[in-house]
């Protein structure tokens, strides 16, 4: 599960830089994208637990956040 945590973050990570967007919403948003590309890919699938997954995401905003004020 955390490998694909990371695939998912990397992906939210890469969007928001090419958007410009660095606020909690553009990061909740991206996260849903990713999310619902994972699934589209097939890397993810509607048995997962997605709003555990959802959730973790969520809950790693500060860590990324941080990671863009460096």
């Amino acid at each position: 599960m955390e490998i694909i945590l990371e695939e998912i973050l990397n992906l939210v990570r890469k969007k928001m830089r090419e958007n410009g967007a660095y606020d909690r919403d553009a990061y909740k948003q991206f996260v849903d994208e990713s999310i619902e590309y994972f699934l589209e890919r097939g890397k993810l699938t509607e048995d997962d637990n997605l709003e555990f997954i959802q959730e973790r995401l969520l809950d790693m905003w500060e860590r990324v956040r941080n990671k863009f004020a460096e």
